[in-house]
């Protein structure tokens, strides 16, 4: 029986072999969930960078430039980190470089794992299934804050360990904990989430919008996966919503 184990934060990556596992990136707030917007109203491919110089590079290579430091879009750049911004018709058919304060990051630490997959509650069970699919062990890697734990990161870890339960053994206590986070705030998560520090940070810039949106579950069947040197959509089927 393949494991699911948690990492809370990058900074925690040296601690776990990746060779051989699927990682499940997520940054629910909001990196992976706009990413996984993006693809499901129609974009091609997106290229997660470090840093907004490279990410502006793209802009000479016909494609969309997106970023976002510190909750705010960066000056110059087409589009920020809100998952609306990726509604308007404008990202269909397009390739989208992209560069955020934590969820970039912990995507391109985690490049010697066996398959990389993007996760948000808005695409929680097309990872669910592709996992079920593989086969590997799994390692769910939370963006967190500047690398600092954060919480909304934690509950998506144990949304995934909940309906991977039965298939899936829990490597450590890591994961045992974000299920019962997960369990404990599931009825309610924008309430469990008001006082966490990145949703105050958020809600200081007015997007509570924002936050109610990537916590909903199941809103899309897109599965973006490490593919080559950018992000695909597996399932390819764009739900517009």
């Amino acid at each position: 029986m393949p494991s699911i184990d948690v990492c809370f934060s990058p900074e925690l990556l040296h601690l776990y072999d990746l060779k051989g596992k699927a990682v499940v990136a997520v940054d629910i707030l909001r990196a992976t969930s706009t990413m996984v917007t993006a693809f499901a109203h129609g974009a091609t491919d997106i290229i997660p960078v470090m840093k907004l110089e490279e990410c502006q590079a793209y802009a000479e290579k016909g494609c969309l430039i997106a970023a976002e430091r510190d909750g705010i879009k960066a000056e110059g750049f087409d589009l920020g980190n809100s998952p609306f911004t990726y509604m308007n018709g404008n990202v269909q058919g397009r390739t989208i470089a992209i560069t955020t304060t934590n969820g970039t990051r912990a995507i391109h630490l985690s490049m010697e794992a066996d398959e990389i997959i993007i996760g948000s509650f808005l695409n929680l069970q097309a990872v669910v299934n592709h996992l079920k699919e593989l086969q590997l062990d799994v390692l769910v890697v939370c963006a967190g804050w500047k690398g600092k734990f954060n919480l909304e990161d934690t509950l998506y870890a144990g949304a995934l360990a909940e309906r991977l339960q039965d298939s899936f053994g829990f490597e450590n206590d890591a994961t045992l904990a974000a299920l019962y986070l997960y369990q404990t705030a599931k009825n309610d998560l924008v309430t469990f989430l008001r006082q966490s520090s990145h949703v105050r940070r958020l809600e200081n810039l007015e997007i509570h919008k924002d936050i109610e949106f990537c916590l909903l579950h199941d809103k899309y069947n897109v599965l973006p996966v490490w593919k080559n040197d950018r992000l695909v959509d597996l399932r390819a089927k764009h739900t517009f919503a």
